[in-house]
């Protein structure tokens, strides 16, 4: 045997050989301690510290929130390492190399910084180092590959996400042309890249899941649910009496509040409030409803305010808008993202619907459907938090009539929705009659709209709603 390196651990030593002849492991014991020696292929593990990643919208800080592994653990590219949550979203790190985890530098709910190590793992030196980035090389590659990419001068930015797509189709990130900020590969040029290649039509987002109804012997009947509503709920939290004061760090969507708060005490708002006879768009629901369930989609009344407020905001482009902050450029926004205020535990959140104006009203639905579901779990992600140009807050979920909303910055409007009330109204004739009614309440920032443009913006968003067929000649 030709001796490389030996390695002695708790009494037993381990030979790792260059060659290995064949003998009689018998002859390799010692009468007084009784070690055996045998041959391995025993590495020396090097120490990488696994730092925190930019992971964008200029976010310095996160909490983390959940650890999914634990020291000693062995872990593989792609494997989720933890969840942390930042003021925007609840982001998932996955591993970047293939080793043992030697050590977590943070514990939960404390704060980590990036640029600064995550946990530190214990990697197969014979391996090499992926450069201590958030953004790598696809994933191994022959020698050959390697070079071409270094001659070329050639980066491939991409996600692990991505980056497991790509080898899950074996599909060279090299060959395939990026779409987003410096060129970075997304999901959506990797499927549209395999569309090319297979000839397969790909739909232009994805969707949300459709998920079967349920069946008839869970439905809950109408009455108990408008019973169940009627009727407020305490929350179901243990009070405790100390007697002592407490004081907590403002961390994750709080922190966010704060900042945007701040931001928009700085924009005189202007409001207006109406109310909506949506006697017809009930009607409207209840027939589609089902049809909707069948589908795989919950269809509430939401889809159609927001479809309502995009089909009004390509006649009044100014409430879909930006001012910049010296006050001197208004940014019209071509995409309708409409955002919806939603009560978590985490806090209030706002995700938003991308590119309304080219959805259709069930779309709308399925698309609320799944931002309502993640909501819910807290696994947001800062595509959804982020990029909203309108707002619509349905406050009338919890209750209430009217509220004075608070601008999103650098959204420049924001409408607030009241409970639907059954209500007495007169008809042109005269006549009493039994109508739906919802309250709503706009702001708007008075530096560039006027009290004017948002009163004839909210009458064309009523006016679509109180005859929601009128709807019709204006769908794309």
């Amino acid at each position: 045997v030709c001796i490389h390196r030996v390695r002695s651990s708790s009494g037993v030593c381990f030979i790792k050989s260059k060659y290995v002849c064949m003998f009689d492991k018998s002859a390799l014991k010692f009468s007084r301690q009784h070690r055996l020696f045998r041959t391995s292929a025993v590495s020396c593990g090097q120490i990488v510290q696994f730092k925190l990643s930019d992971i964008g919208e200029g976010i310095t800080e996160v909490t983390v929130k959940e650890w999914y592994i634990k020291e000693g653990d062995s872990v593989s590219q792609f494997d989720s390492i933890c969840e942390v949550q930042s003021d925007k979203a609840s982001v998932t790190i996955t591993s970047r190399y293939d080793g043992i985890i030697r050590k977590l530098h943070y514990n939960l709910d404390e704060i980590a910084f990036v640029g600064k190590p995550l946990v530190d793992i214990e990697i197969d030196a014979s391996k090499g180092v992926a450069p201590e980035e958030d953004v790598v090389e696809t994933p191994p590659m022959s020698h050959e590959e390697h070079t071409h990419q270094e001659i070329k001068g050639h980066k491939t930015l991409a996600t692990p996400a991505v980056r497991r797509l790509a080898m899950e189709n074996n599909i060279k990130l090299s060959e395939v042309v990026g779409t987003g900020k410096d060129n970075r590969i997304l999901k959506e040029d990797i499927l549209n890249y395999l569309a090319k290649q297979t000839g397969a039509i790909l739909p232009p987002s994805p969707k949300a899941e459709i998920i079967p109804p349920l069946p008839k012997s869970e439905t809950v009947p109408a009455a108990t649910k408008d019973q169940a509503r009627k009727i407020p709920v305490p929350v179901s939290r243990p009070i405790v009496f100390s007697g002592k004061d407490k004081t907590e760090p403002i961390t994750g969507f709080q922190k966010a509040m704060v900042k945007t708060m701040n931001a928009a005490l700085k924009i005189p708002h202007f409001g207006y409030c109406d109310e909506i006879d949506l006697t017809q768009l009930v009607q409207l629901r209840e027939e589609l409803k089902s049809l909707a369930q069948i589908r795989g989609v919950k269809l509430s009344f939401m889809p159609f305010f927001i479809k309502a407020a995009s089909l009004g905001l390509l006649q009044y482009p100014i409430l879909n808008a930006s001012l910049d902050e010296s006050c001197q450029n208004v940014t019209y926004k071509a995409s309708h993202n409409i955002g919806v205020a939603m009560d978590t535990e985490q806090g209030l959140i706002v995700p938003n619907v991308k590119n309304v104006q080219v959805c259709s009203v069930f779309e709308i639905a399925s698309e609320l459907n799944r931002l309502q579901s993640l909501g819910s779990a807290g696994q947001l992600g800062t595509s959804d938090l982020s990029g909203g140009t309108f707002t619509l807050s349905n406050i009338g979920t919890i209750g209430g009539t009217y509220a004075k909303p608070v601008i999103l910055p650098p959204e420049v409007a924001i409408g607030a929705l009241g409970k639907i009330q059954i209500l007495p109204r007169f008809n042109g004739k005269g006549e009493v009659f039994k109508a739906q009614i919802m309250n709503v309440s706009w702001s708007a920032d008075h530096r560039i709209i006027d009290g004017a443009t948002m009163a004839r913006f909210s009458n064309l968003w009523k006016s679509y709603l109180e005859n929601p067929a009128s709807m019709l000649l204006d769908l794309k």
